[in-house]
Order: structure tokens, then sequence, then C-alpha cells
């Protein structure tokens, strides 16, 4: 085997010993090293090699392994790379995951290890290609136009440079020698146009030194601001844009039923009957289409040669099924099967000596909180005892208040109890301290013991739930069952243990004169209670069985008799669990007489109370697996739900109007966003509770996790510490995704409402009127100098009045102006739905003027139909240039309409359809509250 991997490609030998990520680009059939100062370029005449190392568990890494393909690559380059990659998995020992990724279709994986973006460039290496460079020369710098799409990893995509690529539906970037500009569509998602910013801030950063002007232009906003004209000026002056043309970027495949095929030779064969793991062999190649995603399974006994043979033979069927270009397609290693290939059997064995981590196959995720250590993964030995790391929860001492549930209502825990629970009982804590420089923080859970009864569960779910309103929603709440407290529940309490019994009057009737109380946890007034702690700070015991056997040679245990009190010292017991004992032995009975008893020296009367000494286990209790935290977005599409992983999570990822999912496999967290919608939020811990459900079945997760609902701003340290966070990004700043951003970037004096929508109204109309002529004068003051002539001429002869300052020759000058510097630009445009002068003869002056007092407030139709926007922006332009009213008054009429729907409902607070069925005065006094006059 040695001599087969010496004889592969030499440019991959020893590579993957470190973390990270490594790029090749194919240049003559070969692979070369690309410079780091090069990551994130992407030329479209290349395919390149990346070769993304994470950490993974004792020691070893895993691998993921990406051929990218540009979009004019040629095919034997595109092989080449496919071939390439099977090299590399070999000279890793077969264990990557192999991945494709299309120009322009990449995913959101792949795309997370080069945030904020990827960079598309024209050219290649290739004879032929002609390679453009990112930085120009001053004299030859060349202005780009970017689509950018993505919420989270941008999707950036060179369009040409012309009007006629804009439409309302994208966010669009600008980047001039001097200037950067965004463009926000008016229909575009709040998100993307905060992720833009993203992208913005970095061009600025790396091809400016950061130093360099920044203007946002909003769709349907022909304001006077100076950057609103200087954007349009570049286009040759404001025209209305097109719809979006629908392109392959837009095609989202379809998802179907997982079809499983044998690759022989270069064909493939149906495979028939239910999908098992049984119907994989070792020494074959498998291909199973899923509609959107393809998958390529290679057995462990199969060579080289044969992946190489296989991988074609899948890309001719997949040319064969006439599948859109950004079908994903996946080439895994048995062994090394991800999760979203094992969900597609309906049964599969468990995880084999050679399977891959559980989250392996779901993305690795930085482990954040071992780096902040400053531990070493590669280091860190399998046999190291696990000392458990317990983050700590608040600043100073803070105030515990429980209540145990009886009934429908909850009864006070005296204060000399607290920190002692019964298993047939469900408590509510309230934990109240102050962190960093807020006035108050809120730790509040409900915690259910193994014992307790339905009703008691419901009920103290739904107090729980009521004393987190009345506190504004600000409390971390949480759900904690027994057995399996969080560090953080723990260190509350000085001493904590979990006792037999119940006290509730519902358990009470439940289990009839058998059940235990806090008088009677004892049996014959003999207890046992083992001691689980790892730290000092997760002092926890719980009562178990009474008899020898109960005892393990790795732990203590307090032995509770009716004259004396045992401390047994188990042989491979720490000292840290000698002094817990003695804490819980003087929490349960205080001033009594305590005996240490070391194993192999106990007195008789200790083992008559254990009712006799008999073999007990010396094994190690196993300890949870420790996972990397993996981050998730929630979604619900027709009531189904869905949770989408965001890869290499940071916490810029956590968006206001989202709710995520942050699982550590340890805790969940239910993270709420301030402008999520209200019945989502009201739910959103029943969406924690169905994503437990969801991966106690797919991935092992534990029913009774801790799981926890945060809102946005209220992030206690227990959940900050898996990202690296920046206090000032989490500042109770009111907005949506893009108003915050802007105040990030621009300053938090710097208002984002104004940077959306600027306030038209504050000027006078003349000065509006010259500040919007001023703007467009350089793009059409030639011709329209000569229009204008023209235009007073034919009026003078139709007999109308030829004073160049009137209504009427402003206005058509201002039309003709334009019409004759946008109509070459214009032809394609205006030949779908709009000619130049569409005003002039569709709606004419009177019609619009007259439309804005319309007796029911709502404009003629058409005038703001989202399809038909272009008109009201032509009527603006005639509007500026005439002595007719004020902008404010045009505002006044139809300024709501370029809001889209989303948009419409968060300024307006209500939909669209019941903002036109109100009378036209209460329309205004709703446009008055939010400055859209």
């Amino acid at each position: 085997m040695a001599s087969s991997i010496k004889s592969l490609e030499p440019a991959f030998q020893g590579v993957g010993q470190k973390v990270g990520t490594e790029i090749w680009r194919i240049e003559n059939f070969q692979p070369l090293p690309l410079p780091k100062s090069d990551y994130g370029k992407f030329y479209s005449g290349d395919s390149y090699i990346i070769l993304q190392t994470s950490p993974g568990k004792g020691g070893a890494y895993l691998y993921d392994i990406y051929f990218w393909l540009g979009k004019d690559t040629s095919q034997d380059e595109a092989e080449t790379a496919a071939m390439k990659t099977v090299e590399l998995d070999a000279i890793l020992g077969c264990r990557a995951v192999q991945h494709r990724e299309i120009q322009g279709h990449e995913s959101y994986k792949f795309l997370s290890y080069f945030k904020p973006c990827i960079m598309p460039l024209e050219g290649g290496a290739a004879p032929g290609f002609k390679k453009v460079e990112v930085v120009e020369e001053e004299e030859e710098f060349e202005m780009r136009l970017y689509v950018c799409r993505g919420k989270r990893a941008a999707r950036l995509r060179q369009v040409p440079f012309s009007r006629s690529s804009l439409n309302h539906d994208d966010v669009f970037i600008l980047h001039t020698k001097d200037k950067i500009y965004q463009f926000n569509g008016a229909n575009s998602n709040i998100q993307e146009r905060a992720k833009a910013l993203e992208v913005i801030q970095f061009l600025k950063d790396k091809f400016h030194e950061g130093v360099c002007d920044v203007a946002i232009v909003d769709d349907g906003n022909l304001q006077a601001e100076t950057a609103s004209g200087e954007f349009w000026v570049l286009f040759g002056g404001f025209a209305p844009i097109s719809k979006k043309v629908t392109s392959d970027d837009d095609i989202i495949p379809e998802t179907a039923d997982a079809q499983l095929y044998r690759i022989v030779g270069d064909k493939v064969e149906s495979i028939e009957g239910e999908l098992a793991k049984a119907l994989l062999e070792k020494n074959k190649c498998y291909v199973m289409d899923c509609g959107a995603e393809v998958f390529v399974w290679f057995g462990r006994l199969t060579q080289v040669d044969e992946r190489k043979s296989a991988i074609k033979t899948v890309e001719d069927f997949i040319a064969s099924q006439n599948k859109p270009r950004s079908t994903l397609v996946t080439h895994l290693i048995e062994g090394f099967e991800t999760h979203s290939f094992k969900s597609k059997f309906n049964s599969w064995p468990s995880t084999s000596a050679h399977s891959a981590d559980a989250e392996g196959g779901r993305g690795k995720v930085a482990a954040l909180l071992k780096q902040q250590q400053g531990g070493d993964v590669k280091g860190n030995s399998k046999s190291a005892p696990v000392i458990e790391h317990v983050p700590q929860l608040l600043e100073g001492a803070g105030k515990s208040e429980v209540w145990r549930i009886d009934g429908s209502s909850k009864t006070p825990v005296p204060h000399e109890d607290v920190g002692k629970f019964y298993s047939g009982d469900c408590y509510i804590l309230l934990y109240t301290y102050h962190s960093s420089e807020r006035k108050e923080d809120y730790y509040l859970c409900y915690w259910i013991g193994n014992d307790s009864i339905q009703e008691d569960r419901v009920t103290v779910a739904a107090l729980a739930n009521t004393m987190c309103s009345s506190l504004k929603g600000r409390p971390v709440l949480g759900r904690v069952c027994q057995e399996r407290e969080p560090p953080q529940f723990v260190s509350i309490f000085p001493a904590m243990v979990v006792l037999k019994g119940g006290n509730c009057s519902g358990y009470k009737q439940y289990i009839g004169d058998q059940y235990l109380s806090d008088e009677t946890y004892t049996t014959d007034g003999v207890a046992l209670i083992r001691l689980s702690s790892t730290s000092p700070q997760t002092e926890r015991a719980v009562q178990v069985e009474a008899v020898a056997t109960s005892l393990n040679s790795n732990e203590c245990f307090v032995l509770q008799t009716p004259s004396l009190v045992f401390i047994w010292h188990g042989k491979k017991g720490t000292p840290e669990q000698q002094r817990s004992a003695t804490k819980i032995a003087e929490f349960l009975k205080p001033g009594s007489q305590i005996k240490h008893n070391k194993e192999g020296t106990e007195s008789s009367s200790f083992w008559f109370a254990l009712g006799g000494k008999l073999t007990y286990t010396s094994k190690k209790v196993s300890l949870d697996i420790v996972r990397d935290p993996h981050l998730f977005l929630y979604s619900s599409i027709k009531g189904k739900f869905e949770f989408e992983e965001i890869y290499n999570f940071s916490q810029d990822d956590l968006l206001t109007e989202d709710i995520m999912i942050l699982d550590t496999h340890a805790e969940v967290f239910v993270w709420v966003g301030q402008s999520v919608d209200a019945e989502e939020k009201k739910n959103s811990f029943e969406i924690g509770e169905k994503y437990v459900e969801t991966a106690a079945v797919s991935d092992g997760l534990p029913y009774n996790v801790p799981l926890y609902k945060i809102t946005e701003g209220n992030e206690p340290c227990f959940f900050t510490r898996y990202f690296s966070w920046d206090p000032a990004k989490a500042t109770t700043t009111h907005g949506n995704s893009f108003q915050k951003k802007v105040a990030q970037l621009f300053g938090s004096g710097h208002s984002a409402v104004e940077v959306m929508t600027t306030t038209l109204s504050s000027s006078s109309g003349p000065t509006q009127r010259a500040s919007a002529l001023a703007a467009l004068n350089s793009a059409f003051n030639s011709s329209s100098v000569r229009t204008t002539t023209t235009t007073s001429a034919s009026a003078k002869a139709a007999g109308g009045n030829s004073n160049n300052n009137s209504e009427g020759s402003q206005r058509a000058a201002a039309v003709a102006a334009l019409s004759s510097v946008l109509t070459a630009e214009t032809k394609m445009e205006a030949a779908n739905e709009f000619e130049c002068g569409a005003v002039e003869t569709t709606y004419s002056y009177e019609e619009l003027k007259s439309s804005s007092s319309s007796s029911s407030g709502k404009p003629a139709k058409g005038i703001i139909d989202c399809k038909r926007r272009e008109v009201v922006c032509w009527f603006l332009i005639v509007h500026l240039l005439s002595e007719w009213g004020t902008i404010s008054h045009y505002v006044v009429f139809c300024h709501q309409a370029y809001l889209c729907d989303e948009e419409f409902k968060l300024v307006l607070g209500m939909r669209r359809e019941a903002f036109y069925k109100l009378p036209k005065w209460k329309q205004d006094v709703y446009k008055k509250k939010v400055d859209l006059f």
C-alpha cells in the first residue's frame, strides 16, 4: 500500500497535517498549490481543489475535499479536478467526504470557509483566457457590478455593468475606484441587505486599505441626495429598471425519493426494494439519486482506479438525466458516510469503528471553547481525566428562589431546603443576578423529577412561562430534567441532592401509602447517597438503593443511619469528591456525627446498615461524549419544521428576524431574535422541543437534554462562550438586520432608518428640485438644451405658452431630455412594457395629480402596482421638474408603495390590504407616525 501511495500525486504528499484550508489550482492538468494571498479568489475559467482539515476525536482529523469548477472551465480540467480528489483522499487514508462545487451554486458549507464571500473573477490560467486581476492600477480601474445573494454566506456574482442588470428583487454592489455603492432592490431581502454591507466592508478593507466612501441607494427613492444622483449618473441617468429575469441561479432543484443504482463498468443498474445498508457491498461503487443531490458511495475494498472510473460514469449519468448544473454531488467512502446519506436508508446499523463522528457529515464546527482554553487538540490524550469546566454564571452573589409544584399552584421551598430535590416533584427556580452593566439578569428554570406525574409536568411548564412573561421575556427560560442538570444549574446551590419520594399531593395520591417525603426519604432510617461531581463547582448527589452493590470504587458515598452518618471513600475517588461528601452530609443532617471509612477498612456497623457486605463494581462510569456545537436555522414551510445547519458559525449569524438552535449535545439553546414574528416567539420553546425530538431520532440526542429559550439582548455567558462574542454587537439596538448592521459599520450615531428610507420632506420644494436637476444635469445637459428648444418651438406653434419656465414646458423638456439620453440603452426594457413617453401617453398629468387626492385614498390602478412601479418613478422625474406641488406631496400619495410586503408590515404595523381599507385621513395619520410624509 505504501508504494501505491507514493505513486499518487506528488503535490498532495504530506498534506492534511494541521487544521485549516489548503487550495490547489489545476494548471496543465496538474494541481499547483495556490498562494495563501489568493485564497478566496476563484477564476471562472479554472478548476480548483480545496482541502478543509478539522479537529476530530482523540487527536484525529476530519477531512472535507471540494473540487470547484468555474463556469468557463474546460471539460478536461473539470475531469482532472474530480480524479485528483480521489488521489488526495487516498493519501489521507480514504476517510474524506468529497464535494463537487459549481460556480454560482456553491454550497453554504463551502462558502462558510471564505466569509463574508468568495471573489468570482473573469478569466483563468489556461491558454486563451485573459486573467483579470482584482487590484488594477488607478488609471486602469474597471468598475464592477455584483449581485449579492445569501443571508449568512454571500454568493457574489459579477454581472454586466448596465442598468439592465439591476432589478427590484436583489441587492447589488457597484465597486468604483473611489466609492462603493449598495443598491437595494425594493423587494430584496432585509438579511441579504445586511450581508451585502459585510461584503462592502470586506472590499473596502481588502482593496482600499479601509479608506473608501460607501453609499446606500434604495430602489424607488429617486431622492435629492448626492449619492443617489451620483449612482444613477454612472448609469447614464435614471430610468426604469426591468423585472428580474429568471436564470439558472434561481432554479431550486426538487428533492425526490432516493433511488439506488449499482455501478457496473461504465453503466448504472437500478436496485429495487427497500433501501438498507446491507445492499452496499464493500467491493463495489454505487450512486444514489435524490433529485437535488446525488451521492456516490465507494466500498472500502474498491481501488483508486475503480473510484475514478465510477466518478466519470456518474457524471455521464447526471448529464443523461438532464439535471440542472446546480445539482449537488457528494462522494463518500464506506465508514465515513454523512448523516444526510444515512438518513435516506430505512435501516442503518450503529456507527462502526471506522465511522466518522456523528457531526462529521453535518459539517465540523470549530471548538471555540477549547481554543479559548488553549487546548492542543492533536496532543490530547484519550485516557486523560476529564475535568468539567463550569462557566462563571454571575458576577457576585445572586438571589435564589425555589417553588415546588403542588396541584395548580406553586409553594415556596424553605431557605434551608433549597438544593434538596425529590424525584416525585417538580420545581421552579428563579435566580436573580447582576451581569456586566445591566441592572438585573434572570435565570429561570423548571426542574422535572423522574417520578413526577404528568399533570405536574404540564403545570410547572405553564407557570414558568407565566413568570417569564411577567418579567417581559428577559429571563433565560430553561427546562431541566433529573440526571441531566447542567453545571450552571448545579453551581447555584451550595449543595444539591436528589432524594427519592415526593411531597406534592398529586404524587402522594398516585403512589398511595408508599411515598417517601422530606421526613421519610429513608427506609428504616437508612439512605445511601452517591456523589457524582467532577469539579468543586458541580457538587451534586443522588440517592441510590441502600445496598452494598450500589458502591463503586471510583466514587464517594454518604450513608445515613438513625444514629450515625458514614462517608465512604472509594480507592479511586478524588479529594474533591470527599470534600463534597462532607458538605452533603452536613446539608442532609446538620450537626450529626460523621465517620469516615476508606474502601477496605469499613467497620461492621457500616456493612450492617447496608444489609451485609457484597461484591460491587470498580468500573468507571462513562461520561457523555463531548461534541462540538452546531448551529441551526429554524424555518417552517407549510407547517413542516426545517432545521438548516449554519457551518463555521459566528455571532454575526444570529440575525434578529430568525430563530436559531444551538446544539452542544449537552444542552440545546433556542435563540429568538427581536424581530421574530409574535406567534413564533410565543411558540419558540415548542420549536426547541420539536428539534430535540428530531435530533434524538437522527443523532442520538438525549430526550431529556437541558433546553433553554434565550432572547436577543439577554444572552447569558454560558451561551455566549460558544461564540467569539463581541458585547458591542449584542446591544439591544432596535431594528431589522440591515439597520443593525448599518449601526455597526457606520457608528451608532448614524440613523439606520435614514439610510433605508431618507425622508424627503425636510427641504423646500425648489431646493429639492434644484438638487435633483443638478444630479441629472451631467447625464443629459446637452440633449436637454436641444430638446427644450424644440419642445418650446412646438408649443409656440401650437398656440401654447412659450415661456420656458412654464409647467408644461418644464415637464415636456424633462421627459424629452431623458428620452433622448436613455432611448438607446432602454430599447430592450421599453419593448417589454414601457416606452420613454409612457407617462405622457398612458397617464396624463392631470390623472396623476388627481389620483393623489382620490377619495378612496388609493392611487389610480397601475400607478403603484408592484409590477408597474416604474410608472411612478417616471412621474417623480416629471414632478420634480414641474411647478406643481412639492416632493412631500408625492410622498403622501405613493411613498408607501415602495415598501415590499415585509417592510410594509414592519413599518406601518399592518398588511397592505388592511391599510388601504382605511379612510384617507386615517392612512395619513399612520404615515405621519412613521415619517412617511
